[in-house]
């Protein structure tokens, strides 16, 4: 192989995905496709009400046999998310409910037949008799003195509460003060397959099986094991192929429980396949935020000091295995974003609501973070009259300062923050939009400009995730790495792609340490038997944790297959070298095809001495400090806003990030843009609303709105590469990142064209309702394309 084409497949080099052969060619196998001798489908009766006391469900005895209520469930314990956080308040989930109920949509019944239609008819045959309660529908109702309680037990509604103080006071005198309620709106995630589970008894292994489209599936194993009260080694998870996670298949369902338990005592495979219905009034949700937020600035822009009380709807239960407490708690933390000042208070509530339970989505918490903090950064630029890229450089964490310890201890690992500003202000020429904006449209329409930049902890260690208290502590991963006796290689691994693309960018790093043509490179994962214990794909994690544990046993492989070459070489192990994908010593080369071969098929060839591992390797890997990486981008967005249809067309769309070394440049090409499109979504159109009953007000895509190809423009991106310091290759997650600056870009450039009303938005979606209401609460002031100019001049900023 020539050095050319080594390079064209390792670390770096933009492959085209392996998985598309089969996945565009509608060759893949998701749950929905597997199909097992036997198998029974399942529905669910669910809860028409948001809360109510349960007296009973009443199953004819026709069909009493095809029919599980909770008095069957004997010895089924409830799913518990607890975390170790000081006041935190656990909450029982139970498969089926029983007593009450806390959410629409949550478990009464099983019913198992033929097909799903007849399980359909089934559950409409079961009769409920349930006795409303009031519902706790908006989280900041839900903290007042009278509000019903979805856990009586506890006293109130509020799961954890957090709080920081870090020299606040300090802040107190500066000249300016900034106040806004800033929200974010309850979204479903979408992806383009739902959940599904197929289960069945293994008589032979004593084992339940389960297929289930899950981002963790030894997490799941293990949630599962305790809930039916197996040995670990009793189950075992199947993650076939997964079209789309998001953080919706990152959790332990009651319905796997549910299907567990069946197929134990049944003797036959049952399925359930959620449907489009099921999936919006049922599963869970995300992003729900409230901030009630102040700023404190000096006139020049000098951010001083930041105070915020927020709010997230956790609703009804915790969440196996991340708990309710997730969002809020980061909230805290994060909150500062990438920006350096001196003081800080937070206070945070994780609040019960008569909902489904919320998940971590891409971006998990940052995305309203990012969208509060960015949205105040433009509030101060306006009081100071500058122009607001210039007060964000002023307060970014500038490259010199790296590594640099925020004010909540986050450890930046490396950056140039304000680089990538300066580059995606460059790429829009803010002076010519100015400019445009004194002019005036010609259709009407007001344009304007928005920023945001965010930073993003990933890959996080052990010491981030210990004292959470929950049941999983990422930190570590490991990788099998074995040749086979032609030559090729399979990795194992314990994490699992759901679009990540890791069965072409994991062999690229196996490609890069041996040379063995990524064609003849195998990933093996989403298989509890076959692979290494995994907390699984979240939090920008795979590329540094199973990217370096795949590089590590690489090079120990590589170590092994030296060895044998060298004796086939007869040559000293220190004289010989691996080099595109053969074993080079002083006389000659030896190819891994043939040292496989070798170690495989003719062991007599071999000393007695040679290492008994062959050349297969299992190892684990951290980085070297454990405080996660940190990936960053700045996004500009150019919108046009009319102000008498309260229409948004995005015109133009800039982002610089800085993903550390990339991989697959491509690949992050996609992630980047697939994470647009979902933040554009929580910008302009996705909203999953609730009534003052509880009910969920989206039932179909058509109450549910979500971006198309037409309102995704294709953005303008450029890539920076700051190695991380810590990580194999210098890479940094960043699989998340393109959902968290969307929304304060966006709203930021709503404002920016909407600032000759006087008015600002301050809750996604930015619909065009909203849009329209803003405008008119200014009493039909006229706009004044002036207003829309900062003062100072942007001549010369950015160079």
């Amino acid at each position: 192989m020539s050095e050319q084409a080594v390079k064209a497949q390792g670390v770096g080099a933009s492959v085209l995905r392996k998985e598309d052969d089969r996945l565009l060619r509608g060759r893949g196998q998701f749950v929905a496709d597997i199909r097992l001798a036997g198998m029974k489908d399942v529905a669910f009766v669910r809860s028409p009400l948001a809360h109510a006391k349960l007296i009973g469900v009443h199953v004819p005895d026709q069909i009493r046999e095809r029919v599980v209520i909770a008095a069957d469930l004997a010895g089924v314990k409830p799913i518990r998310a607890v975390s170790g956080l000081a006041g935190f308040k656990p909450s029982d989930q139970p498969v089926l409910a029983f007593e009450k109920v806390r959410q629409v949509g949550e478990l009464l019944a099983m019913c198992v037949a033929d097909t799903r239609a007849e399980a359909e008819d089934v559950a409409a045959m079961v009769e409920l008799d349930l006795e409303e309660l009031p519902a706790v529908h908006d989280m900041l109702e839900a903290r007042k003195p009278g509000s019903a309680l979805l856990h009586e037990n506890w006293g109130d509604n509020v799961f954890l509460e957090t709080f920081v103080d870090i020299n606040f006071e300090a802040a107190l005198d500066a000249p300016i003060k900034i106040t806004r309620q800033i929200s974010t709106a309850r979204q479903s995630m979408a992806p383009m397959e739902g959940r599904g589970t197929v289960a069945y008894w293994d008589n032979r292994m004593e084992q339940l099986v389960l297929y289930t489209g899950s981002q963790m599936p030894h997490i799941v194993r293990t949630g599962l094991a305790e809930c039916l009260g197996l040995q670990e080694r009793q189950v075992r998870i199947v993650s076939p192929d997964v079209g789309g996670g998001f953080g919706y298949k990152g959790i332990l369902l009651p319905e796997d429980i549910c299907l567990g338990w069946y197929a134990m005592k049944c003797g036959h495979p049952v399925r359930w396949i959620e449907d489009r219905r099921e999936h919006l009034t049922a599963g869970a949700n995300c992003r729900e935020h409230h901030y009630d937020i102040t700023v404190y600035a000096d006139r020049d822009g000098t951010l001083r000091g930041v105070d915020c009380v927020a709010h997230v709807d956790s609703g009804a239960y915790s969440s196996y295995p991340f708990s309710a407490c997730l969002e809020a708690a980061q909230v805290a933390s994060i909150l500062p974003g990438p920006y350096d000042f001196p003081s800080y208070r937070c206070r945070t509530y994780s609040v019960a609501t008569n909902k489904c339970p919320i998940l971590p989505y891409r971006g998990v918490a940052r995305t309203g973070v990012c969208y509060a903090i960015e949205l105040m950064m433009d509030a101060i630029a306006r009081e100071c009259r500058m122009e607001p890229h210039e007060v964000r450089l002023k307060n970014l964490v500038r490259p010199d300062q790296m590594p640099f310890d925020n004010i909540t201890k986050k450890h930046f690992d490396s950056g140039d923050y304000p680089e990538a500003l300066r580059r995606a202000m460059t790429a829009v020429d803010l002076p010519a939009i100015r400019e445009r904006q004194k002019r005036g449209e010609p259709d009407g329409r007001l344009i304007g400009i928005g920023h945001s930049i965010y930073c993003e902890q990933g890959a996080h260690g052990t010491s981030v995730y210990a004292g959470w208290g929950i049941p999983m502590v990422p930190g570590h991963e490991q990788a099998t790495v074995r040749m086979t006796p032609d030559g090729g290689l399979e990795l194992r691994i314990g994490a699992h792609s759901h679009g990540q693309s890791m069965e072409t960018t994991l062999p690229q790093v196996a490609h890069e340490i041996l040379g063995i043509d990524i064609s003849r490179i195998k990933l093996v994962h989403g298989d509890t038997e076959y692979t290494p214990y995994s907390t699984g794909s979240w939090g920008s994690r795979c590329a540094v944790m199973s990217g370096g544990a795949v590089a590590t046993a690489s090079r120990e492989l590589a170590k092994l297959a030296k060895g044998i070459g060298a004796h086939l070489l007869q040559a000293r192990i220190e004289d010989v070298d691996m080099i595109e994908g053969s074993v080079v010593g002083p006389s000659g080369s030896v190819t891994l095809a043939e040292i496989a071969h070798t170690w495989y098929r003719k062991p007599q060839h071999l000393p007695a001495s040679v290492d008994p591992r062959g050349l297969e390797v299992t190892i684990g890997h951290k980085p070297i400090r454990d405080s996660g990486t940190f990936s960053y981008a700045a996004h500009v967005a150019t919108v046009a806003v009319d102000p008498e249809m309260g229409d948004i067309e995005i015109l133009d769309y800039v982002i610089v990030e800085d993903g550390g070394k990339l991989i697959n440049p491509m690949v992050v090409d996609g992630q980047i843009y697939g994470g647009l499109a979902q933040g554009i979504g929580t910008a302009l159109y996705e909203e999953m609303n609730f009534d003052a009953s509880g009910q969920p007000l989206a039932s179909t895509f058509a109450d549910y709105l979500l971006p198309g190809p037409t309102e995704v423009p294709a953005p303008r991106l450029d890539h920076m590469e700051t190695l991380a310091p810590y990580t194999e290759f210098g890479v940094k997650g960043i699989g998340e990142g393109g959902a968290i600056a969307p929304p304060a870009a966006i709203g930021n450039a709503v404002n920016d064209a909407l600032r000759c009303y006087g008015v600002e938005l301050l809750r996604t979606p930015m619909t065009p309702h909203r849009v329209l209401e803003a405008i008119h609460r200014t009493s039909g002031r006229l706009p004044d394309a002036r207003d829309a100019v900062p003062e100072k001049s942007v001549e010369g900023e950015l160079a």
